[in-house]
């Protein structure tokens, strides 16, 4: 018998077309929906570019760049002292582009109604090409507020950092067109409670804001630290003060910031994180001394907007290739998709996703009005708020989705383990769900008009018994405040759910609004893939769907 006849023991069937290439603005209707519906329609052959891009070479370079991590050198092979991180080139690719289709810079350079709204749908479309590569990225863009505040810094930093020029050579600032600026607050004795702090500050010569300083101390955290200069705190004798810290001096020499590893994280593999030492460091007093915390929050308060976004996006490419694969895969003669139990799964994912993204863009939409107090008083409580609830939610969320996929979504070659790795930092970074949550209680209790903001955009439920029964009983909860600080999760989680069901019932269509408030504030079930009876789960799942051909 010859066996070699029988060699091929098959063919490979009832796996879907990949999606390589696919323009991500163009087969996500949600996001062209809520762009539009926020504001950012003139924007729109921007984004579906900017889609393009995401879904093509910068996908691929996503999936190199994390297979590529960052690699430290800590001296030359002459033995100098030179604190190098290389990155592979996909990651530049990543940055390049980022950077010169204004994602650090849009609404900064470009100030218009929607500018926020048409960046931050942007930075969706980058996340899930590759979401670490937006670490710089965000913090770049979220350091403008705080430069702003050193008219002296700003006039020699700020061209640079909104200027669409990616240099990432290890050269002095003055010698780069364009720059990225990186953060580094965290200690190892005070994490989240920067106020414990023990990096010193010792004036050059004169002290006072603008002025120069050398830092003597550590970080332990310090984001992406191939970065032109970083937004860092230290005590002076006033107390904890802010500083923009340059990687080199003035003369081209480099400045006194020592790294002395890289993080080994979970997730965010393709860019770097370090701990570094401060040892008589050259920095600027940023803001007013004493004010560190203050001055640097203007910086916080942007990135924890773009966690939103980031998480939002985790979910998005986890729903797009959950819907895509079950839309082809065929169990019993009979797509996954029209299968009654998947199709209420995949239903329950495009809710979830789609209402982060809403909440996402509203953001978006108050920062782009933050001359306005009623707008600027709700970003204030709601970017606490969307940071704790949008980012809890992603990874169980991209769990499920990776679930639909079976043991094809728990392998390397899928997106979705890498998408699941991502998902905590959001979480994590940038204050963890319990600072996010004590921050909502401050804002309400501290600042005037916050709850008045805040009910001004719920109404008074918009004709919806649910949506108004659960807004009376956040009223009622926010009447007794002996009980808040033990309830701040749930407070937090409330606020969230009422503003996403307002959102989706006044923008949205009526079968997505219907079964977001029949399942998160109606009595629901627990886990994904138990919207309640009634629900118009085929034409949920049909709106998640990637159109195909594409």
């Amino acid at each position: 018998m010859n066996l070699h006849a029988y060699a091929e023991t098959h063919t490979v069937s009832n796996q879907p077309p990949p999606l390589d290439g696919a323009n991500l603005y163009r087969i996500d209707l949600p996001l062209q929906h809520w762009a539009r519906h926020f504001g950012a329609g003139w924007a729109e052959a921007r984004i579906e570019a900017y889609g393009a891009l995401a879904g093509g070479p910068l996908m691929a370079a996503g999936f190199l760049a994390e297979a590529n991590p960052p690699q430290f050198h800590s001296h030359d092979r002459y033995g100098h002292r030179i604190d190098l991180v290389d990155f592979h080139p996909a990651y530049h690719l990543l940055m390049r582009t980022a950077i010169e289709h204004g994602l650090p810079s849009l609404p900064w350079s470009e100030p218009r109604p929607g500018a926020h709204v048409a960046r931050a749908a942007m930075t969706y479309l980058h996340s899930q090409a590759e979401a670490a590569s937006g670490c710089p990225l965000t913090m770049t863009f979220a350091a403008v507020p705080a430069l702003r505040r050193q008219a002296s810094l700003a006039a020699h930093w700020l061209p640079k950092v909104l200027a669409c020029d990616y240099d990432p050579r290890n050269v002095g600032d003055r010698h780069k067109a364009g720059v990225t600026l990186g953060m580094a607050m965290t200690e190892k004795q005070g994490g989240s409670d920067v106020r414990a702090n023990t990096t010193r500050a010792f004036p050059v010569a004169a002290s006072g804001p603008g002025e120069a300083y050398e830092l003597l101390g550590h970080k332990w955290f310090c984001s992406a630290p191939m970065c032109d200069a970083f937004l860092t705190l230290a005590q002076t004798e006033h107390g904890l003060s802010c500083f923009l810290l340059p990687r080199h001096r003035p003369d081209d020499s480099r400045n006194e910031l020592y790294i002395q590893r890289l993080k080994n994280k979970l997730g965010n593999r393709a860019n770097a994180s370090c701990e570094v030492e401060f040892r008589g460091a050259l920095a600027w007093m940023l803001g007013e001394e004493g004010r560190g915390i203050a001055t640097i929050l203007e910086m916080v308060g942007m990135t924890r907007f773009d966690c939103m976004v980031g998480s939002s996006a985790l979910m998005r490419q986890a729903l797009t290739q959950a819907s895509h694969h079950c839309a082809h895969r065929t169990v019993s003669g009979r797509l996954l998709s029209e299968q009654p139990l998947m199709q209420n799964v995949l239903a329950d994912l495009a809710v979830e996703s789609e209402a982060a993204l809403a909440l996402s863009l509203r953001m978006a939409q108050a920062l782009d009005r933050l001359d306005h107090t009623q707008q600027r008083l709700f970003a204030r409580l709601m970017t606490a708020v969307g940071k704790y609830w949008i980012c809890k939610r992603a990874p169980a969320m991209i769990n499920e989705a990776a679930e639909c996929l079976g043991g094809a979504g728990y392998i390397e070659d899928s997106i979705l383990p890498r998408l699941y790795r991502e998902a905590p930092v959001n979480s994590i970074w940038e204050g963890s769900g319990n600072v996010q949550c004590l921050d909502v209680l401050r804002a309400l209790d501290r600042e005037d008009g916050v709850r008045e903001a805040l009910f001004d955009e719920l109404g008074d439920g918009h004709g919806d018994r649910r949506l108004a029964v659960h807004i009376q009983r956040l009223r009622q909860a926010l009447d007794d405040p002996a009980e808040l600080p033990s309830r701040a999760r749930q407070l937090s989680e409330d606020i969230a759910l009422a503003v996403q069901a307002r959102l989706l019932f006044e923008g949205g269509p009526s079968h997505l609004s219907e079964a977001f408030i029949g399942s998160r504030l109606d009595a629901g079930g627990r886990l994904y893939g138990t919207l309640p009876r009634g629900t118009d789960v085929a034409a949920l799942v049909a709106r998640a769907t990637p159109p195909w051909p594409l």
